[in-house]
């Protein structure tokens, strides 16, 4: 097995002024600088805070994301943002296919591949997100739906931009909800996404690929998820606007890898 170094997202989602969202950002390097916990840390921003944030945090190690990206490069897009753009900001990452783009502003599997590969194109890093709802649980459908999500938005890659990617596993009734998958529950889904990117793109895609759970993760339950032995890190939501929450998800994360 390849060794994947563990993740921790932070999606700022629609909070933090440009003041607060840079305070935020030199208060998480100062506390990073302290000492190296062994893990990838990243925030993701709102497009507004980006600029900011990316000049604070430049060359600290700690990584930044946009919360969404478009699939053209330029052109009369009114209220988008490209590739180029967020590359230029300095962006790693972008999150891609969030269940909240999917539910309020009808984003689909083949809207998620078109943006996949765009930002791909750009050396982009996409955390590709999926994930059931509470109604598809219940019926049993939880396995197709998330095959059917990887499958639309991966479709086309080449195995080592499979491998490169990041997916975030976030069971839509747990996002915001205070509810979170138990660790078996996470794992057994990681499990099968795992399985599910070998059968398309091979063996080495499958382990090397990292794959994190994301819905209502906080400094409580971290710790067990991130335990898990296909969890390889954790896309967090409200817990990542504490400074306090966002570094104890950290060490939860570099305490797994020990």
């Amino acid at each position: 097995m390849l060794d994947r170094v563990p993740l921790i997202a932070g999606n700022w989602k629609m909070h933090k002024t440009l003041s607060e969202a840079v305070s935020f950002a030199s208060a998480l390097k100062g506390q990073l600088e302290e000492g190296g916990r062994g893990v990838e840390v990243a925030v993701c921003p709102p497009f507004t805070a980006l600029a900011g944030v990316s000049e604070v945090l430049k060359e600290s190690g700690i990584n930044v994301g946009a919360q969404d990206v478009f699939w053209e490069e330029k052109g009369a897009f009114t209220g988008e943002i490209s590739p180029p753009m967020l590359a230029d900001l300095g962006c790693r990452y972008v999150i891609i296919g969030h269940s909240e783009r999917r539910q309020y502003f009808g984003e689909t599997d083949s809207a998620v591949n078109r943006k996949t590969r765009a930002a791909l194109r750009w050396d982009l890093v996409p955390i590709v997100c999926v994930g059931e709802t509470l109604s598809e649980r219940e019926g049993g459908a939880a396995l197709r739906v998330v095959e059917r999500q990887l499958r639309g938005g991966l479709e086309g890659l080449l195995p080592h931009q499979a491998a490169g990617l990041v997916i975030a596993y976030e069971p839509v009734w747990a996002i915001g909800t205070g509810v979170n998958a138990s660790p078996r529950d996470a794992q057994e889904m990681i499990a099968f996404i795992r399985r599910t990117v070998g059968e398309m793109y091979g063996g080495r895609a499958a382990e090397s690929v990292r794959i994190l759970y994301g819905g209502s993760v906080s400094p409580a339950n971290a710790a067990s998820i991130l335990a898990e032995p296909d969890i390889d890190g954790a896309l967090v939501g409200g817990a990542s606007l504490d400074l306090a929450s966002f570094l104890t998800i950290v060490d939860a994360a570099a305490v797994s890898q020990r």
